[in-house]
């Protein structure tokens, strides 16, 4: 068995450029060691709508975590789904 069994669910988080909490989510998200897919929806018009799709809304950040969105940097929410401990 491969030591870097996936123990996280699939994440990925759409953001722009200008947002500083997408900024927060993502250097959150490193320092806990969860990999995630970056989605830049600023140049992203399909991914923009994709995101607007599974959210219902247009701000960012918008986390997908394993299927489930998180709309904003809302740090319970992301360390429930993750199974993270407050460190």
């Amino acid at each position: 068995m491969s030591m870097s069994a996936q123990k996280y669910p699939r994440v990925i988080i759409f953001t722009t450029p200008s947002c500083s909490f997408c900024r927060t989510a993502k250097s959150y998200l490193r320092q806990q060691g969860v990999p995630f897919k970056d989605v830049d929806v600023s140049r992203d018009p399909v991914a923009a709508r994709d995101m607007v799709r599974r959210s219902g809304q247009q701000g960012v950040p918008v986390l997908d975590i394993g299927g489930k969105i998180v709309v904003g940097f809302d740090r319970p929410k992301i360390d429930r789904l993750l199974n993270l401990k407050a460190r």
